[in-house]
């Protein structure tokens, strides 16, 4: 058999990745999306995409995805493998250079699909061989005019906060008691809460939208009920964050951060607002379907 020659592209091969065709089921497939290569002036950068060959042939491929200014990627979104090739794909994951997360991108009930399940579960235990575990499922939602605009419950008020010390105080409050994976998962690491909060700050300043957007929400009594972060990242329009304080829970204000996210959004002009969501994350979850919003996706994440 001809020897597995693994190795990153370049602006002037960088087609070579367009020439297997994965699953339309996973993967960025799934969003009726062809790789373009910053060489051509698209999205994924050749360096930070990978391929496996036979000879002339590629048979496994990965691209990590980052922001325009970013200087190394933020998450692999790209990866499959023909058939048979499982563990060139694996291979693949473990000699390049990247330790960053995989989103694995699915269609919404993707388990009940016997072709889309089994094409999942074959990239998830390649991913798994190469080292990674499991973090959480998730689900991706997206809000288009064709949806119905919720209403304002007028429970709460936002105010603006320009001071970043303020924020982390109530992102550390949120985090302390979470049912977000990512954010368990950093407060497990050394950085514990004090990390977590200050991940979500960085995102929130990682999205090109204005710092003038993000909004604390208050009670009618004066006291901090969460914050509400509408945003906009690389691809549009976004849910940010969603987070209320510990203090404040059992009242359903989730739902209002969120509704209030959304016509703010819409109301800046967006033709369409995306949000996630954990699966474990029931509240959060029920306040998507209450605001209109519909499962597009189910996103499975490995660290």
């Amino acid at each position: 058999m001809t020897d597995l020659v693994i190795r990153a592209l370049t602006p002037s091969d960088a087609a070579l990745f367009t020439t297997f065709q994965d699953s339309p089921f996973v993967g960025r497939a799934a969003f009726g999306q062809a790789y373009t290569s910053t060489a051509d002036g698209g999205e994924y950068r050749p360096d930070w995409s990978w391929v496996a060959l036979r000879g002339d042939t590629v048979i496994a491929r990965a691209a990590w995805w980052g922001g325009p200014g970013d200087t190394e990627p933020v998450v692999l979104n790209w990866f499959d493998f023909a058939d048979g090739e499982a563990e060139a794909g694996a291979e693949l994951l473990r000699r390049a250079p990247f330790d960053k997360e995989y989103e694995l991108i699915a269609p919404a009930g993707w388990r009940d699909d016997p072709a889309v399940r089994a094409a999942v579960e074959e990239r998830v235990a390649a991913a798994t061989a190469a080292g990674m575990k499991p973090l959480v499922e998730r689900y991706r939602y997206r809000w288009t005019p064709g949806c119905p605009l919720p209403e304002r419950t007028g429970r709460l008020t936002y105010r603006p906060e320009p001071d970043d010390e303020v924020i982390l105080d109530v992102l550390r409050r949120v985090h302390s008691s979470t049912l977000d994976a990512h954010a368990r998962k950093a407060i497990d690491g050394p950085g514990g809460l004090e990390a977590a909060a200050r991940e979500e700050l960085e995102f929130f300043h990682w999205c090109p939208s204005p710092r003038e957007w993000w909004r604390l929400a208050y009670t009618p009594d004066g006291k901090v009920a969460g914050i509400q972060v509408p945003a906009h990242n690389p691809s549009g329009p976004c849910v940010g964050f969603i987070g209320v304080v510990p203090e404040a829970r059992g009242h359903g204000y989730g739902y209002d951060l969120l509704v209030e996210c959304t016509r703010f959004l819409v109301e800046q002009g967006a033709e369409f607002v995306a949000g996630a969501t954990d699966q474990g994350n029931a509240p959060m979850a029920a306040a998507f379907a209450r605001a209109g919003y519909p499962v597009i996706q189910e996103w499975v994440h490995l660290a």
